[in-house]
């Protein structure tokens, strides 16, 4: 079905129902704050679907200015303000005729706020939709949430060419993580993944949509559309659609739904009965309705950047197809509270030390089948037994890992880089690691 122009301002209209923008008793008068504690009301939409307040992050005395659904029990997160670092408790946000909306630690100083006003705020409502809008004196929306995503978008948002989803950090850290998902000037939607803190964008797309037309312009996208009716697809600039979501999408009247991109990386469609939240039914959880890439661990082979896991980890999939990281035998991760990150080694192999005394009285190697660290290799030796494989990397001082396949031994060197599980190689890898002192 083409777009039209009606269509358009239709779908203007289901994004901000008038009923919605005229002031009533669901609007947020001036004036009005909320204070970071256990005790606050949130600001909530007329549905009480969604509210709008301060989530205390897990247990500490660190709150989340955020927006969140009111009626789940885990109140999932779908939007946070102050590019999602908590402030401490007592902090204060507060609507302003000139300054938005403001937030301000309990001293006073301002650690966030909406952005400059082009016009005074007359009050500001929590949409049914899960959109914070201000309201100017003139009816106008002056700003909304929606146009500033952070890991999600819900259904009837767009995601404009140059915005982005930015994953967080970590399941608990909303702090900004190291995938993004843009939507790029030449009509592509990609995943990619970033330099910490730099934001550089690595070369290595690990899921490109293919909605570029240099040729045919019109045949380009520039929108990502999650429609009113809970799909998702690419709008080309000729009204053409590429679907991103599959037949036959559960009811959104009967079901929340949302487009996440995850902490560990994967974009994913979830979905939830609403009726659990009415019922008490606390079994219920969010399913995935789909998600790309389908093998995280095997879609991001980056030259610079350590991969789907930290450097020196091993990308998994688990039953339900999600990543999980874990650190081979003889590492440690360097934050234990980061299980997607790095590991480090519990020695490093030393030229003097190798040079001192027979190698094979101070390394052993733990073998494992089935995984690789691609773009680590600084040698080939073909070709080669897997016995010579073994004794060349016992002896180089710069070997941290031999991996042999094929008549064929590649020695790699640390910190290594895209680690994962890949079942169709049929590799060996041995990690050097240090025999124990008798």
């Amino acid at each position: 079905m083409a777009y039209s122009e009606a269509y358009l301002k239709l779908f203007v209209l289901v994004i901000f129902p008038l009923h919605i923008l005229a002031q009533s008793k669901f609007t947020i008068p001036l004036g009005s704050s909320l204070t970071a504690n256990e005790e606050i009301t949130p600001w909530l939409s007329q549905s009480g679907d969604f509210a709008f307040g301060f989530k205390q992050i897990q247990g500490q005395n660190q709150f989340l200015l955020c927006i969140y659904y009111a009626k789940i029990k885990d109140a999932t997160i779908v939007w946070y303000a102050n590019g999602g670092y908590p402030v401490p408790r007592g902090s204060v946000a507060n609507l302003h005729p000139k300054n938005g909306l403001n937030l301000r630690d309990p001293q006073g100083k301002m650690l966030w706020s909406s952005g400059p006003i082009v016009s005074n705020v007359a009050y500001a409502v929590m949409n049914d939709t899960g959109n914070f809008i201000l309201v100017g004196v003139d009816s106008s929306v002056l700003w909304e949430s929606f146009r500033y995503p952070t890991d999600t978008i819900l259904p009837t948002q767009i995601l404009e060419i140059d915005n982005k989803l930015v994953s967080r950090k970590s399941e608990f850290s909303f702090s900004p993580g190291r995938f993004y998902l843009r939507m790029l000037n030449n009509g592509n939607l990609v995943l990619v993944t970033q330099s910490k803190p730099t934001n550089f964008d690595y070369d290595a797309e690990y899921y490109n949509s293919h909605t570029s037309d240099p040729g045919d312009v019109a045949n380009s996208g520039y929108r990502l559309i999650f429609d009113e009716l809970g799909s998702v697809y690419i709008l080309k600039r000729n009204n053409q659609r590429l679907m991103l979501t599959p037949p036959n999408v559960p009811s959104i009247s009967e079901n929340y739904h949302r487009l996440s991109l995850d902490f560990d990386g994967v974009l994913t469609h979830y979905y939830r009965p609403k009726s659990s939240s009415s019922t008490g039914d606390q079994d219920q959880r969010w399913t995935t309705l789909w998600s790309q890439p389908d093998n995280i661990c095997l879609a991001i082979l980056e030259e610079i950047g350590s991969g789907a896991c930290g450097y020196n980890n091993v990308c998994h999939l688990d039953e339900n197809q999600r990543p999980y990281c874990e650190c081979p035998k003889g590492y440690l991760l360097i934050d234990p509270n980061d299980k997607y990150g790095s590991c480090k080694p519990k020695f490093v192999p030393s030229c003097d030390e190798l040079g001192q005394e027979n190698p094979q009285d101070l390394y052993d190697f733990d073998v494992v089948t089935d995984v690789d660290w691609p773009l680590s290799d600084f040698e080939r030796i073909y070709p080669c037994v897997e016995e010579e494989c073994r004794k060349a990397c016992l002896e180089d001082c710069f070997c941290g890992v031999a991996i042999y396949r094929s008549n064929s031994c590649w020695k790699k060197k640390l910190p290594l880089s895209n680690g994962r599980v890949d079942t169709t190689l049929n590799v060996k890898a041995f990690l050097k690691i240090k025999k124990i002192s008798k």
